[in-house]
């Protein structure tokens, strides 16, 4: 990260924005998953925003601006399907660090601002490409009482989510946050087509603007 930053500065001279987006899913078992299976999810999904922060923050705070736009999940306060444990818990942590950081950061004139997606399920390849528990016992002793449950959690989620749900609709929101003017940009912004229960829990969170922080 540290040279990814370097090269960056040198070849167009500085930056404004930081977009924390990395999301490994895996599928299976709470229990199957081994602590190394759950802390390799951890190490994508949090610690690599922390790589990434200790590299971009200090010129961020030394220029007196900036932004960082964190992509959260909705599953962190709406609805929450089975067998997706790890990823979800490790979304939760990102989101918990990103609330902390905003305040941290704010008196360097940098804002936060969190994208909170629900399920989209067409577009994007999770499901696929997404990690399974090495425990195999463990997956069979499940599947004796939720067989095949693996196979339906995506197909459910795709159900449950309306036709015209895209996954541009997030990259939309993201693109209204930065070309907001600073002071105005909203804290958290929710796209959730299927309206899963999240934003109606953060509606106080939702609808307020963080005021543009004292330089």
């Amino acid at each position: 990260m540290d040279a990814a930053i370097a090269a960056v500065l040198s070849e167009q001279g500085g930056f404004d924005v930081i977009v924390h987006n990395a999301g490994h899913m895996v599928t299976g078992p709470t229990e199957a998953f081994t602590p190394e299976e759950l802390a390799a999810v951890y190490d994508t999904n949090v610690l690599g925003t922390q790589r990434v922060n200790r590299a971009a923050l200090p010129y961020l705070r030394r220029q007196r601006h900036g932004l960082l736009v964190w992509v959260g999940s909705t599953s962190t306060r709406g609805g929450t399907s089975p067998y997706l444990a790890p990823y979800f818990a490790a979304k939760a942590g990102t989101d918990a660090l990103a609330v902390s950081y905003a305040a941290e950061l704010a008196r360097f004139g940098i804002e936060t601002s969190m994208v909170v997606p629900g399920a989209f399920t067409s577009g994007t390849n999770h499901f696929a490409n997404g990690g399974r528990p090495a425990d195999i016992g463990t997956v069979a002793a499940y599947d004796k009482h939720y067989a095949g449950l693996m196979e339906q959690v995506g197909q459910r989620l795709a159900a449950l989510t309306p036709a015209d749900a895209d996954v541009s609709m997030v990259a939309d929101a993201i693109v209204a946050i930065v070309d907001a003017p600073a002071g105005t940009r909203p804290f958290r912004v929710h796209v959730d087509p299927a309206n899963d229960g999240s934003a109606g829990r953060r509606s106080r969170v939702t609808c307020r603007r963080r005021p543009a922080a004292p330089r």
